[in-house]
């Protein structure tokens, strides 16, 4: 792509780039074009030199699985991290992860963002999935979002009931758009509690989520009036094994990689489990992950 490597930086320019780098599974096949784009006047000049191309948006890769065979077209990551903080306003962009976001926070002695400090991510991808934790989601805390339109290459902004949150999902599962920033609503609090929440919920992710194995985080959604993980479990297959993919033997609602998973194993898996589930308990379960390549 010409003049690409001039607007990024050529280390930014990325050609049969393995996805696997790219995401918290470590699987996936190559992308063609890898772009990293940390500043939304790149971003709309890249948009002009790649209009005719397939454009896919990635976040931080963590609730991602790649398929073997990659991606055609172009991969675009934007990562523009700066934030503006405005009484119990924040205004930050869609590239800072959820961690870096809850640190900055925790020193500004604000509250409400405790539940997403240990969801692995961006804001950008908390914001596309409603992500959640501990009884909390995106929606409860965010006022607004600008994102970048691709479809008429506009910046428009959504209100928060505009953006059709749902359990894990909003309205961007069906925009061909670029989230570019969101503002929150948070509470004053004081840090020495809110470091006490962020603690209590650290201790209480790595005591039952096998944050040591490659995963893209909880696979299946959370059943309706059913607990997911339980009915894998009880269908005795914590442990179950698909080529390198495997349902985690310390949460049944995690598919990991013992290290050599093909995103077929996974994908393989994720069918066994499901069908398993059905057979057993007459319960659908339906995956939390996104897939996406060919």
């Amino acid at each position: 792509m010409d003049n690409l490597e001039s607007i990024l930086g050529s280390g930014n320019v990325k050609y049969n780039e393995p996805m696997s780098i790219h995401t918290s599974f470590k699987i996936g096949g190559m992308a063609d074009i890898f772009l990293i784009i940390d500043e939304l006047e790149k971003l709309e000049k890249v948009l002009k030199k790649i209009e005719n191309k397939e454009i896919t948006v990635i976040g931080n890769g963590t609730n991602l699985l790649v398929k073997d065979n990659g991606i055609r077209g172009v991969v675009l990551k934007y990562t523009e991290n700066k934030y503006e903080i405005n009484d119990e306003k924040v205004t930050v962009c869609a590239g800072m992860t959820n961690a870096m976001l809850a640190n900055i926070l925790l020193k500004k002695n604000l509250s409400g963002f405790e539940f997403a400090a240990g969801i692995p991510g961006s804001i950008g991808g908390a914001i596309y999935m409603n992500a959640g934790a501990f009884g909390k989601e995106m929606k409860d805390i965010v006022l607004e979002t600008k994102y970048l339109n691709l479809e008429t290459n506009k910046i428009e902004t959504l209100k928060n009931e505009d953006h059709e949150f749902e359990y894990r999902k909003s309205i961007f599962e069906n925009k061909k758009s670029i989230i570019l920033n969101t503002v929150l609503k948070l509470e004053k609090g004081s840090e020495k509690e809110i470091k006490e929440k962020m603690l209590e919920y650290a201790a209480k992710r790595k005591e039952t989520q096998p944050l040591d194995m490659p995963s893209a985080g909880s696979t299946f959604k959370r059943g309706d009036g059913f607990i997911t993980a339980k009915l894998i479990d009880d269908a005795n297959l914590k442990g179950y094994t698909i080529g390198g993919a495997e349902v985690s033997k310390k949460h049944a609602g995690f598919i990991v990689n013992k290290g050599n998973a093909k995103a077929k194993d996974v994908i393989d898996l994720i069918n066994y489990v499901q069908k398993t589930v059905y057979e057993k308990f007459k319960k659908k379960i339906e995956p939390e992950i996104k897939i996406i390549g060919e």
